[in-house]
């Protein structure tokens, strides 16, 4: 029963991803330019690489459930926000919150489940947080559709009547989490930044941080991409092309839920070469592709096999280290900055090869975590 109120927290860490949706209707609310609705979702990757570590310091002086508690706080107020006004700066202080907070979650809440579930069953449980994680991801622009269409009244509020639905759940989280005893393991050892950022020097550890930082790229940069490759071969409108994430995040979400139940029942390395080997067909798939089918095919597998890498490798990295929990989940979040250093990278690419260029990038983040498999240890 622990587990409930951690799974609402997982539905809670998805919220985050409706700083996407929300920005083309902050954009078409405010009139903003290119470079100002830009600014807002990179915020999020901004606050991961400031606040992971530190969080992970903290988690030792006050717990992981209480650091919990204070990200689900943060989350609160940043939903809170917006319903009272939604001006660009109210607007860039609340998605600020909003990342801060979710930094604060991922770190915290990773290290709390390790410690209600055996080793051997942590990445299947973690897989089962994303599977949940991604619902709240799913439903978000879907919740912004329906209150800008006005299908029953929302107070003037259009399509940010989603925030005070997502409050009540942030809210009932707390409520549920505050009023469950949960055991915690003593705190690490590791007090100081320098000593965990030292902790990059142990090699499983750096490999285990930059698998992070491949597998958000990827992410990233399929959902940025795959829309434009759509765009460029077969012609079809944004609109029409903005299928090509769909498909990712439908086939991402049923890989996270089949994941749950195959790393449970399958040895952790043979299902991760097999995600493995489904992103490497979908990139062969990218790059050769000369029908939408097969395109869509090819964003399918990349879907379905980045599912369950951040699970596996993140489980790997505590396992490994079991008496740093806490500093090595805050390694491992700050790797998701790995978000704005891919689609840079592919950006540049992307100028001198086209889309082609871009997909190389990803290819190259998949090829690594070929390599990772053979670096995986029985829990």
């Amino acid at each position: 029963m622990q587990l409930v109120p951690v799974m609402l927290c997982f539905f809670a860490m998805g919220f985050v991803d409706l700083v996407g949706s929300a920005t083309n209707f902050v954009k078409e609310d405010l009139g903003l330019t290119g470079a100002q609705a830009g600014f807002i979702p990179s915020l999020v990757f901004f606050w991961f690489l400031i606040f992971s570590v530190p969080t992970g310091i903290l988690m030792n002086r006050i717990g992981r459930k209480k650091t919990v508690l204070l990200s689900l706080t943060l989350t609160l107020v940043s939903l809170i926000i917006p319903i009272f006004n939604n001006g660009y700066y109210t607007m860039l202080v609340a998605f600020s919150l909003l990342g801060i907070g979710n930094a604060v979650m991922q770190t915290s809440l990773n290290p709390l489940v390790s410690g209600l579930i055996n080793p051997s069953r942590l990445a299947s449980t973690l897989t089962f947080g994303q599977f949940v994680k991604a619902l709240a991801s799913l439903l978000a622009p879907y919740l912004m559709a329906w209150g800008a269409a006005a299908v029953i009244p929302t107070f003037g509020l259009g399509w940010r009547a989603l925030f005070p639905i997502f409050a009540c759940f942030c809210l009932l989280s707390i409520a549920m989490l505050a009023g469950t005893p949960i055991k915690e393991e003593r705190a690490d050892k590791v007090t100081g930044f320098m000593e965990c950022v030292k902790l990059l020097s142990i090699p499983f550890v750096l490999l285990c941080f930059i698998g992070i930082m491949c597998h958000v790229g990827i992410d990233v940069g399929t959902n940025t991409f795959a829309p434009q490759i759509l765009s460029e071969r077969f012609g079809l409108s944004v609109e029409e092309a903005v299928i090509g994430t769909q498909i990712y995040f439908y086939f991402r979400t049923g890989g996270c839920l089949l994941g749950s139940w195959a790393l449970a029942k399958f040895p952790v390395k043979g299902f991760f070469a097999f995600s493995v080997i489904c992103m490497l067909a979908g990139m062969a798939g990218l790059f050769v592709g000369t029908t939408q089918a097969v395109i869509l095919a090819a964003i399918a597998c990349i879907g379905f096999g980045n599912s369950n890498i951040f699970s596996v490798v993140f489980a790997q990295a505590l396992n490994r280290q079991p008496d740093e929990k806490n500093e090595v989940s805050g390694l491992m979040i700050m790797g998701l900055f790995g978000g704005t250093i891919f689609p840079l990278a592919m950006g540049f690419a992307q100028d001198a090869m086209g889309v082609a260029g871009a997909v190389a990038v990803m290819t190259v983040g998949v090829l690594y975590l070929f390599f990772y498999i053979f670096k995986i240890k029985k829990a």
